[in-house]
């Protein structure tokens, strides 16, 4: 019986701590950009695209599939990197309750 209270008292504990993890998160910002500079993206800790800028450069010469493709690859990177960023705060938490064996 005192594996399972153990157990459970962990799994609180790693519940506490991603809560703290999920408000980290709102706070910390990830850029990224394409074309150059171009088209710049931030997102916050969770992928969410908090602005966007397109340098009016942009627009002169190209068509709207391409500037799409800048769009989507500089919201692209900025996700990636806020979910490696997300990783590695996971991993500073260290293994999960749920991965020990029982």
């Amino acid at each position: 019986m005192a594996d399972w209270q153990q157990l459970l008292q962990l799994s609180q504990q790693m519940q506490g701590r991603l809560q703290q993890l999920q408000l980290g998160l709102a706070d910390q910002t990830h850029d990224a950009q394409a074309g150059a500079g171009l088209v710049r993206v931030t997102v916050d800790g969770r992928g969410a695209i908090r602005s966007l800028t397109i340098d009016p450069e942009a627009f002169q010469g190209r068509d709207a599939d391409l500037l799409a493709d800048l769009v989507l690859g500089a919201v692209a990177e900025a996700q990636r990197r806020a979910a490696e960023a997300l990783q590695q705060e996971m991993r500073r938490l260290g293994p999960s309750p749920f991965s020990l064996p029982l």
